[in-house]
Formats: structure tokens, C-alpha cells, sequence
């Protein structure tokens, strides 16, 4: 069965079209993808990560607001007891907020140029589980 992932816009950035792009590469990827539409709320991320049993979210944020919204993402899932769900953030984001974002509990970041190819072995290694004795 393939890993499920939600690919969510928080906020109020209404640009989605690299959303759409990577929801789209994902699927053809093997994944199963839930995608919410823009100007999602965090509470609402969570439910419907939660009501999806999804392994992964991917939030696309380009407004500028990548470290508040994440944090607050992160805790709506706390908050529902779905903890357990990795976060992913792409975007505009500068390398200097990648610390901050790593700490607020994000498992990994895709700013702007990462390639699609990342990106899909970026979620394949959260999901799949690591063969004993295996090459990291």
C-alpha cells in the first residue's frame, strides 16, 4: 500500500501552483496524494491528516510566514494526538530559517530549487522503513 502524504497550503498564500506541481510528481511517484486546497488553516491541516491516516504533510508556504505557520502545524497535530505524522516544508524559504523550522520539528526542508527528485527521496526515506544492515 502506498504511504499516504497531504500536501496542504497554509495560511493565506493563494499561489499554488507548485503545490499542484509537487502533489502531481508525488502521485506519479507511487504516493498516495491528498492535496487541501489553498488557504488552509492549521487546526484543519491536522484534522484532515488525522481523518487521512497520511504518513507525511507537505506544507507550501510562499508568503513569508514558513516559521509561524509550521510551528503552529506541528502543534495542531500535538493537539490531535497525530504527532507521529512527518512535517515537510517547501518554499520560499531562506537557509537561515532552516534551523528554526528543523527545531520546531519539521523532518526536512525544500526551499526554492530543490529538485523534484529530492523531494520525492526526501518523503521515500521518512516512509519506507530502513533494511537491517543497509547503506544509510
Amino acid at each position: 500500500m502506498p504511504a499516504r502524504v497531504l500536501v496542504a497550503k497554509p495560511g493565506l498564500d493563494g499561489h499554488d501552483r507548485g503545490a499542484k506541481l509537487v502533489a502531481r510528481t508525488l502521485r506519479d511517484a507511487g504516493f498516495e496524494v491528498i492535496y487541501t486546497g489553498i488557504r488552509q488553516r492549521p487546526a484543519a491541516i491536522a484534522a484532515v491528516a488525522l481523518q487521512e491516516d497520511v504518513a507525511v504533510i507537505g506544507l507550501s508556504i510562499l508568503s513569508g510566514a514558513h516559521v509561524g505557520l509550521t510551528a503552529k502545524v506541528v502543534a495542531a497535530l500535538r493537539d490531535v494526538g497525530a504527532e507521529h505524522v512527518h512535517v515537510v516544508v517547501g518554499g520560499t524559504i531562506p537557509s537561515r530559517d532552516v534551523p528554526r523550522l528543523l527545531e520546531a520539528g519539521v523532518a526536512a526542508v525544500f526551499p526554492t530549487g530543490s529538485s523534484l527528485s529530492d523531494l520525492v527521496e526526501g518523503i521515500r526515506r521518512l516512509v519506507e522503513p530502513v533494511t537491517e544492515g543497509a547503506a544509510p
